[in-house]
């Protein structure tokens, strides 16, 4: 199966114009999270999420926020899918999908296998597996040996590194954000490349 793309964390309309000249098949917003400078309010995310190309596929990031909340920001921006980087447990997305039809992709920060029996074990719809928030920074790949449930690959990726990451892993997505910023802004060009690169891998 081909490996899909996510580009996250866009916040300015050029960005916008730079995914859909790409078209990756995820777009990700990180949404009411001020600590992350990729941090956009529910308004501007639906905002620029009506500006994404049709057959982009927009992702809301939420950061340990009442399931009310993230409920309403998956309506008002008609997201195509949640992405819990918290604390959020089995409990809260029971609670959430109360709420909400909209898919849950839940991240998990990889320290040891531990952490991956934990995301093997999520009732969310997807996993993703990071070595943390935004660090920009891979976790031990090696740990990945064995798990057997499709998964979003995220940490560390850059347009050179992306395509090996793919070749070795064959995650179900590759997830970058870090990787296609100069000076902590969305580069064009790096998310064209990104794209490109994951589209390489056969």
């Amino acid at each position: 199966m081909t490996t899909l793309i996510k580009c996250c964390g866009m916040f300015r309309p050029g960005d916008i114009a730079a995914v859909n000249a790409a078209r990756p098949d995820f777009c990700g917003f990180v949404i009411d999270f001020p600590k992350s400078h990729r941090s956009v309010s529910t308004e501007l995310a639906a905002r620029l999420r009506a500006e994404l190309r049709e057959g982009i596929a927009a992702v809301g990031v939420f950061v340990d926020q009442p399931a009310q909340n993230v409920a309403h920001a998956a309506a008002e921006c008609t997201l195509d899918a949640v992405q819990l980087h918290g604390h959020e447990d089995d409990l809260y997305i029971g609670d959430l999908r109360r709420l909400t039809s909209t898919p849950i992709i839940q991240a998990f920060k990889v320290r040891s296998t531990r952490d991956l029996e934990a995301a093997r074990a999520s009732i969310a719809d997807f996993v993703l597996l990071d070595n943390g928030q935004g660090t920009g920074a891979a976790f031990d790949w090696q740990l990945l040996e064995g798990f057997d449930r499709p998964y979003f690959l995220a940490g560390g990726l850059t347009p050179q590194n992306i395509a090996d990451a793919i070749e070795k892993l064959h995650p179900y997505a590759v997830d970058i954000s870090s990787g296609i910023e100069s000076d902590r802004l969305k580069d064009p060009k790096k998310i064209t490349e990104a794209v490109n690169e994951t589209r390489r891998v056969k």
